[in-house]
């Protein structure tokens, strides 16, 4: 296999393709993109960022290794996008190779080396001087391996990734791509797509903590994961308010604390506040490791109303949420965005809309993007991305289940069921997140009651939607009607007193305009305008109708869509990020109208 020495020309690297760009796409810095800590939750000093170009080869499955690299890939973009240099599709017959060569700091040499990956689409296997260090399956959950053993002494040490993706030729979580994109189903995406990083830490190490806020008894639990640990070691847990440490407590040995938070600042979009969190680990009373983080004090639960139906509370206070329907891709890097202020960017300008919440769609980000909501006060609903679609449907009566379950196989099921318990694991911590949505329109549903259960089980602290637009089951906490274009709900007759009732999607109004779409002709939505005049007065008419509709018991809406992605066309903001369709201002008014309207004020009195 060929060796890489030394850093790769910077010159050879040039984006891919004629199609439309970000305007953060030339800021991208091919020696260093995306150098930010990618780990907000969990911050150690010691690191090293491995963004940058490496070597990359398309080669069919058959062939053990490339003898030679067929050019250079600018990693953490996947191979399909313009940024990476690349813009080649792999395929289920081909493999995906990755090189690239380090100098470890001299400060890394006295401890565990953990090579670190933010996300890798979907199969990967990693070597260390051409030692197999390990492998891993997952789209969408970060994962490391200690490459320790395998490290020189001194001199360049050699990294090799192989990656095969079958996209939509597998059963496998995938989200919306597909080999032959159209309408709502976009570009594949294979490869390293987040951020590569090398973590130095202590032979015994703190390798995780799980945190849990009551804000009805004013504690923060906080349950943490040793590596290593030996007799007698002490963790010791604070949490401050700015230069205010405000509680602190000691455990010998890993397990839970519990910290009281008197007179808890509770988090809400209203007033976003963040506690700081640290955690050290300590051996006969010398520091042997720490991490710092954050939490908030939150809570989301449901309860009833005056007309006994359902609401979904924030903090037990009734808040109506409204929000987008988030997929976070990007023209030019598709699921990664260029730079750190672009990812930012769709946060910032969501929350500047007016809306208070974000449907994150079959997709997960990186870890900074849920920072960025929860320093925003953005309520997130996280989706489990999709995968082995194909229910089959029916002609039932009425607008609640179309579709059966479908019948996987024993691999299908258990790729699903190990990433989604992955991705609640990995994003636990970030307090935004206020609902799990394991099903997307019967995309792949199946064993609807058993997941929602153990989904349920996984994490009582959070709702969780059982199925958005999909097959409704008498299980979970949230009822979500699809419609489109115009906003319906649930019909609270029939579910007001068991569960929430949302509107999980509605709205897709089209606005394409020239020199901002994916392409020329073609393109794509749930209905079409020619001006933005005219599509901001249907939108206002639409949201205009919500008090009522909360009136009747809706606890939250979610429109299509924040950006236009590929041929459709239906977003706030264009593809590139660089008009908005309708006016910001004039938006904030409109959606705080609804959301402090005297329908969620006098809702549960």
């Amino acid at each position: 296999m060929l060796l890489c020495t030394g850093l790769l020309a910077q010159d050879n690297w040039k984006p891919a393709g004629n199609k439309i760009r970000t305007p953060w796409a030339e800021k991208v810095d091919p020696k260093n993109p995306l150098p930010e800590y990618p780990r907000p939750q969990m911050v150690r000093n010691a690191w090293m960022n491995l963004n940058g170009l490496w070597s990359y080869s398309i080669l069919p499955q058959a062939v053990a290794a490339p003898s030679a690299h067929q050019g250079n890939i600018l990693v953490p973009f996947a191979v399909e996008s313009s940024l990476s240099g690349v813009g080649k599709t792999v395929g289920k017959d081909s493999v995906l190779w990755y090189e690239r060569s380090f100098t470890l700091p001299a400060t890394f040499k006295k401890s565990k080396v953990l090579l670190q990956f933010g996300a890798v689409d979907w199969r990967c296997e990693v070597l260390v001087n051409d030692q197999p260090v390990g492998k891993h399956e997952g789209g969408y959950d970060p994962f490391s391996f200690d490459i320790t053993a395998a490290l020189k002494g001194k001199g360049a040490q050699k990294i090799v990734v192989k990656v095969w993706d079958p996209s939509s030729d597998g059963p496998q979580p995938r989200g919306k791509q597909v080999n032959n994109p159209e309408g709502i189903w976009y570009t594949p995406v294979t490869g390293i797509w987040q951020t590569v990083w090398l973590e130095a830490v202590p032979t015994t190490y703190i390798a995780g903590f799980k945190q849990t806020p009551d804000i009805d008894k004013g504690v923060l639990q906080v349950a943490t994961e040793l590596e290593n640990i030996q007799p007698g070691d002490e963790v010791v847990v604070s949490a401050w308010k700015g230069q205010e440490k405000v509680a602190e407590q000691r455990q010998t040995g890993a397990g839970s604390v519990s910290l009281s938070v008197p007179n808890a600042r509770l988090w809400s979009p209203n007033d976003p506040f963040l506690y700081d969190l640290k955690i050290s680990l300590l051996r006969k009373g010398k520091k042997v490791d720490e991490i710092s983080s954050y939490f908030a004090m939150r809570k989301i639960s449901m309860g009833t109303d005056k007309k006994g139906i359902q609401r979904m509370l924030l903090n037990n206070e009734f808040v109506f949420q409204y929000g987008p329907l988030d997929q976070g891709w990007w023209p030019d890097g598709l699921y990664t965005a260029p730079t750190d202020e672009a990812l930012k960017f769709d946060v910032i300008q969501t929350r500047d809309m007016g809306f208070n919440m974000i449907r994150k769609h079959v997709k997960v980000e990186p870890a900074r993007w849920y920072t960025y909501c929860d320093q925003a006060g953005m309520l997130v609903w996280q989706d489990m991305p999709s995968g082995d679609l194909g229910n089959r449907w029916e002609n039932r009566p009425g607008i609640y289940g179309r579709a059966t379950d479908k019948d996987r196989t024993a691999a299908s099921e258990a790729s699903f069921r190990e990433e989604w318990k992955e991705i609640m694991k990995d994003l636990y911590n970030f307090p935004g997140i206020v609902v799990w949505v394991p099903f997307n329109e019967a995309w792949g549903q199946f064993k609807t009651k058993e997941i929602v259960e153990w989904t349920m089980a996984n994490d009582p602290s959070r709702l969780v939607n059982t199925a958005s637009g999909g097959n409704f089951e008498p299980v979970g906490h949230i009822i979500d009607l699809h419609n489109y274009p115009e906003p319906l709900m649930p019909d609270p007759a029939l579910f007001g007193k068991d569960r929430v009732l949302v509107l999980g999607e509605f709205g897709g109004l089209g606005l394409p305009l020239e020199g901002h779409t994916w392409q020329d002709k073609n393109n794509w939505g749930y209905r079409s305008f020619k001006n933005s005049d005219d599509l901001y007065k249907q939108y206002a008419e639409f949201v205009n109708r919500f008090p009522k509709l909360i009136e009747h018991g809706l606890s939250a809406a979610v429109y299509t869509q924040t950006t236009d992605v590929e041929v459709e066309t239906n977003g706030i903001m264009t593809y590139d990020r660089k008009v908005m369709k309708m006016p910001v201002a004039e938006l904030k008014t409109l959606h705080d109208k609804v959301i402090k309207s005297d329908a969620v004020k006098t809702a549960l009195k």
